[in-house]
């Protein structure tokens, strides 16, 4: 499908859903709900359907585009603690622009942009960009309790109890061992992997605020910089260093340019950072990607 196409639909829904919470229809606190049926239910049904019905020979390949985000993430985080530091910004202030540029949307903007211009075959590639997320997510999670004293309890079993992550492991066991989930099966996480996308796009209208353009605008702009234009760059450089090319070059790439994850204002809270810094980031980075994803895809296209 016409990539065009899909970012206008991904815009159209997102603006339903800013709509509807001008109107009255939702509200700004139905996010948490919308979210947690995401994140636990339809969200592992999809990332569950595109791993169990993939071609368990490409498994191994495409492990290295998992590699490729985790290097790039790795080169940015240093490089953008480095020039906060540098510039003499405090340990707080750093560390929440820090999870803004490492840790990046491949899942919530990454899957509907995939899937909607490659298919399926898009899609299962896209995972295994997104499975980096979730291993950062951990990373970071053990980073900052050993920064700021967090409890490890609580990381722990945020990490134990985060369902994609399941999703992935039961996803590639079901397709490698071969095990039967049955038609009626197949049908339920079809039909919950289906409201994946709508209930993300509503969801992340019904969060958008434009405080995030005016609060900290020197801050999520430079952060913005970083994770739209210099993360994509550096991704270019690793695709070429690990010698990746074809369809897995076009998806890495295009995950590369996603942006900043809304699962990072997680760990802000969780770890009292600047949290309003962080979320203005997220909201400002995502906001920008809707012209900078665009033009990333008309070259690569």
């Amino acid at each position: 499908m016409d990539y065009r196409i899909i970012i206008l639909s991904i815009i159209a829904m997102i603006l339903i859903g800013a709509l509807s919470k001008k109107i009255g229809l939702l509200k700004e606190e139905d996010v948490e709900t919308l979210n947690n049926i995401v994140i636990n239910i339809s969200l592992p049904c999809m990332i569950f359907s595109a791993l169990y019905t993939a071609d368990v020979s490409l498994l191994p390949r495409l492990s290295i585009l998992t590699v490729h985000m985790l290097i790039t993430s790795l080169i940015v985080g240093i490089l953008t603690y480095s020039l906060l530091y540098f510039l003499g910004w405090d340990k707080r202030k750093i560390w929440s622009i820090v999870i803004v540029v490492v840790l990046g949307n491949t899942g919530f903007l990454g899957y509907p942009i995939t899937q909607g211009i490659f298919g399926n075959e898009g899609m299962i590639r896209a995972v295994f960009c997104d499975i980096s997320t979730s291993i950062i997510f951990v990373i970071l999670s053990f980073i900052l309790i050993l920064i700021f004293d967090g409890e490890f309890k609580v990381a722990i079993r945020k990490i134990l109890t985060f369902l994609p992550l399941w999703s992935i492991i039961l996803g590639i066991a079901f397709n490698v061992f071969n095990i039967p989930i049955t038609s009626l099966g197949t049908t339920v996480v079809d039909y919950l992997a289906g409201a994946t996308i709508p209930l993300i796009m509503i969801s992340l209208g019904l969060s958008l605020k434009m405080d995030g353009l005016r609060n900290h605008f020197k801050e999520a702009g430079l952060a913005s910089m970083i994770k739209l234009v210099i993360y994509p760059l550096i991704g270019l450089g690793v695709l070429g260093l690990l010698n990746i090319t074809g369809f897995e070059h076009t998806i890495g790439f295009i995950e590369a340019a996603m942006s900043s994850a809304m699962i990072g204002l997680v760990l802000a809270i969780t770890y009292k950072l600047d949290w309003e810094l962080t979320s203005d980031c997220i909201f400002t980075s995502t906001v920008f990607s809707l012209v900078t994803i665009p033009i990333f895809l008309m070259f690569i296209l």
